[in-house]
């Protein structure tokens, strides 16, 4: 049957109708692209530093650990790396398997030992040494109002130093979690560079009675030192942190080859003995900001605001260098735009040195009883620029930031000379001053401890810190392994050919520092 003719015009008249509907419908694809242009990946990572853009970073330790206790720990694992009985075959095999890590490391990487990311190994401690002391800590926050012998409260004190669980609780966290990219945590201790000893020494001295904390920090110390990995480095490549100078003192000359995490290196010798501490070994960290940030919006406001010259609050009577302090409070007392007072405790003497220093231009940071003192990071965070008077501070993260670009450094002999600090300070250009002042907006971030771990925070540079280190600990690692202080010849006679066999043992000795 033949088929029905179509007119020619007809079938023009649909074609004509199709072709425009296509190209109505490429315009208003490309309108829609044009406005909803696809994710980029990379983009939005840059965009968006952590894993969930609406919620930002916990930066508060009584926050964050309790969250991390309530939500996190219940996860946790009873199993933990304790060593029943240790052999010295025990060493010698994890030295082998540690060797033959290391020769798969230089054949197959072109850049190690100056490798990223570093590899930490994470000791699986005893609840006692770990999750008990931050359950003590969380259960009597609240209710104690304890304070040192020098008045100071305890539980702002552990808050200070609570570098240990800061990086802790990064270095456990899943990785789908953490947005540090350059330390890895590993599950063997023959891929390790470094060993991370995650026992809070901080809260376990001020909580715990004198003897009960004595007794725990040696059975911390007869853990650690009974460690293969610890026994084949003598604890050169162990990380402990150990950052209020009062924390481990009665054991720590048994842990002197390892790495410290401090506040300051405390040169005048009242904190540490002569040889335990060095900036060749040790890293210091930054201190807890007590103050909330002053963020570039804040820094923004407040600029008119900034009516006080010089603005201290704080303890006016220190120990060893931090005795200057007393001297500037003769020479600066009754000043036109000073402001120096006695601090206090609690969230009260929180809220008032933290409006006192987003009103100041400048904040002093004297010595305190080490050369060191949390004000100069609540200073920062705040958008005032620190006058760091303390001749032998050693600075974290000093390698990688230039403080000159925030802080204004005087010397004790200038600071306490009468009539000479604020005509030094008055003649500050507001140029200057407002240069410093976005140089604090930005430098903030690094004194910003939280959780998850920020890029650019203290946590990231501590192990941007740690790579420069790590050549050096390898090579005093090798140095010890081949200093024998004492050894035997053990002769085995193969009776079938006749030959004699002598092979070397090292001793299971300790070796000196």
């Amino acid at each position: 049957m033949r088929a029905k003719q179509i007119p020619s015009s007809l079938t023009r008249s649909k074609s004509q109708i199709l072709l425009l509907f296509f190209s109505l419908s490429l315009i208003l694809l490309s309108f829609l692209f044009f406005l909803f242009p696809p994710s980029d990946p990379a983009a939005s990572s840059t965009t968006h530093p952590y894993p969930h853009p609406l919620i930002p970073p916990q930066t508060s330790f009584v926050a964050s650990l309790e969250h991390f206790l309530t939500h996190k720990a219940l996860n946790h694992r009873s199993s933990d790396d304790t060593v029943r009985s240790l052999l010295q075959d025990d060493v010698r095999m994890f030295d082998d398997r540690k060797f033959a890590k290391e020769m798969d490391w230089v054949h197959g990487d072109p850049y190690y030992p100056l490798n990223f990311p570093i590899r930490v190994y994470v000791y699986q401690m005893p609840n006692k040494f770990t999750y008990n002391l931050l359950w003590l800590f969380r259960n009597t926050y609240r209710e104690t109002s304890n304070l040192t012998s020098n008045g100071s409260p305890v539980h702002r004190l552990i808050e200070q130093h609570s570098i240990d669980y800061w990086l802790w609780a990064d270095l456990i966290a899943p990785e789908s979690e953490r947005l540090l990219k350059n330390v890895v945590r590993v599950h063997r201790q023959e891929e390790a560079d470094l060993f991370y000893v995650p026992f809070f020494t901080t809260i376990s001295f001020f909580l715990l009675e004198k003897q009960q904390c004595k007794a725990l920090y040696r059975e911390a110390l007869k853990w650690v030192t009974d460690q293969p990995a610890w026994k084949r480095s003598e604890g050169r490549d162990h990380i402990f942190p150990i950052h209020h100078p009062w924390s481990f003192k009665s054991v720590r000359r048994y842990v002197k080859n390892s790495i410290w995490l401090l506040p300051d290196m405390d040169s005048t010798g009242n904190w540490y003995k002569p040889g335990q501490v060095s900036l060749e070994k040790d890293l210091i960290l930054p201190y807890v900001p007590n103050v909330d940030l002053c963020d570039a919006k804040c820094v923004s406001e407040s600029e008119s605001k900034r009516t006080i010259l010089l603005f201290f609050r704080g303890r006016l009577k220190r120990n060893a260098g931090g005795k200057i302090r007393s001297k500037l409070v003769t020479e600066l007392a009754g000043a036109k735009d000073v402001v120096i007072e006695e601090g206090t405790s609690g969230d009260q003497g929180k809220a008032a040195a933290q409006k006192g220093m987003r009103r100041s231009i400048f904040c002093l940071s004297p010595a305190g009883d080490t050369p060191s003192s949390a004000r100069l990071f609540d200073a920062i965070v705040s958008g005032c620029i620190p006058v760091i008077i303390s001749d032998e501070l050693e600075l974290p993260f000093e390698g990688i930031l230039d403080y000159r670009k925030i802080a204004i450094f005087v010397s004790s002999t200038d600071a306490v000379q009468p009539g000479w600090l604020l005509p030094f300070l008055k003649g500050i250009s507001s140029t200057q001053i407002r240069e410093m002042r976005r140089n604090l907006v930005e430098f903030s971030r690094h004194f910003m401890y939280s959780s998850p771990a920020q890029p650019l925070g203290p946590e990231d540079l501590v192990w941007r810190m740690m790579g420069g280190k790590l050549v050096n600990i390898k090579l005093h690692t090798r140095r010890s392994q081949r200093v024998v202080k004492e050894s035997r010849s053990v002769c085995t006679c193969d009776c079938r050919s006749g030959n004699n066999t002598t092979s070397s043992t090292l001793s299971g000795q300790s070796l000196s520092g």
